[in-house]
């Protein structure tokens, strides 16, 4: 396996800084803190440089607040000097991991993403069931088709990550002691100081750090499903992940070898209800869609937050541009289901509510 020593230099760089600092207030320059460090941006990059080169950096407390929707979130923002640090570790190390990431491990990930996620979930649809083989009954259903899928969920994922196990994954690619305290600072004042949760456990959601370990923890499970396992069908998205297979017996059995080996090695566990296995035939819950095999149906809570979304924007509680960016994001997710009707009842009610304020 190779190892990566001597890049600390790299992530301190002040051309590294730099970049990071470019990525981390795209869209975001009118932001007041942006604003407040761009005052005197070559004064605070350097100050930033000379903090992390002589390890005397010390991150600022987090600001917590609560997200409503998908579901509701306590989500940890970072101060942006910290989010600068942030972009700029993982401008060096993401690339030394991501090289070891299975096929399907979808989330944070350039050229994945949820879509993704859901179309290859598709096509494992279409391979377990010999092409939409249809079984014997007595309805005239042409998704009555054959297979199952282990739809699971790790529970508490972000609160339950344990730093010591992280921190061992990591050193077994970086070596580099003092790239490994940085880290420690990072994920000590995501929870002691940010978090209020127990020390040397958890992530704050938020964080661009959280995305990239949290794809390197569960990596672990990865490599154990797909070579301890063997298993060929199986799609993880963060800590929500399927297996498909023509038997429920053998993902009965997966299930149980994947939650003693979560217990074990990663200190996790399954989540006892939102982990099941569902009949192909039923649909399958899986990133804001219900998949069937002929087609994909879009989740009522996902049209209920676009709809809240459209409601404040009638009452002025956000603006033109937000709830462009809202309805864009949204419509390009939902049209992968069939919802065309929906998709123009939506873009019809946000165009009359801006012509109603002309």
């Amino acid at each position: 396996m190779k190892t990566y020593n001597n890049i600390y230099p790299e992530i301190y760089s002040l051309g590294n800084l730099l970049l990071a600092w470019r990525k981390t207030r795209k869209g975001k320059t009118k932001k007041s803190e942006v604003k407040k460090f761009e005052k005197e941006t070559l004064r605070n990059l350097l100050t930033l440089h000379n903090e992390l080169k002589n390890q005397t950096y010390s991150p600022r407390y987090l600001t917590t607040f609560i997200l409503h929707e998908p579901k509701t979130r306590k989500i940890a923002k970072s101060d942006f000097k910290d989010r600068v640090v942030h972009h700029a570790l993982v401008r060096v190390i993401e690339p030394i991991f991501e090289r070891t990431f299975i096929y399907d491990s979808c989330a944070n990930r350039k050229e994945k993403g949820n879509l993704f996620a859901i179309k290859r979930l598709d096509e494992f649809m279409k391979k377990v069931s010999h092409g939409g083989t249809i079984l014997k009954n007595d309805f005239e259903d042409n998704n009555f088709i054959r297979g199952y899928c282990l739809k699971a969920d790790v529970k508490h994922y972000f609160q339950e990550v344990n730093h010591n196990i992280l921190l061992s994954i990591i050193k077994r690619k970086i070596i580099d002691e003092d790239t490994i305290w940085l880290i420690e600072v990072i994920l000590n004042n995501g929870i002691v100081l940010g978090g209020g949760g127990e020390a040397g456990k958890g992530m704050p959601l938020g964080n661009l750090t959280s995305q990239i370990f949290a794809n390197i923890y569960l990596h672990e499970l990865d490599y154990f499903v797909k070579h301890e396992l063997k298993v060929k069908y199986y799609v993880r998205y963060v800590d929500d992940f399927v297996l498909l297979h023509q038997s429920r017996r053998q993902l009965e059995q997966w299930r149980k070898a994947i939650n003693i080996f979560l217990k074990k090695k990663l200190k996790l566990e399954l989540h006892p209800q939102k982990t099941q296995i569902i009949p192909l035939f039923r649909g399958v819950d899986f990133l804001g869609f219900r998949n069937f095999y002929h087609h994909q149906i879009l989740r009522k809570r996902n049209l209920k937050n676009m709809q809240q979304k459209i409601k404040l924007f009638e009452e002025k509680e956000i603006g033109f541009r937000s709830i462009m960016e809202s309805y864009q994001g949204w419509q390009a997710y939902a049209k992968w289901a069939n919802t065309f009707e929906i998709r123009k009842e939506v873009k019809s009610k946000i165009i009359n509510t801006i012509l109603s304020k002309v």
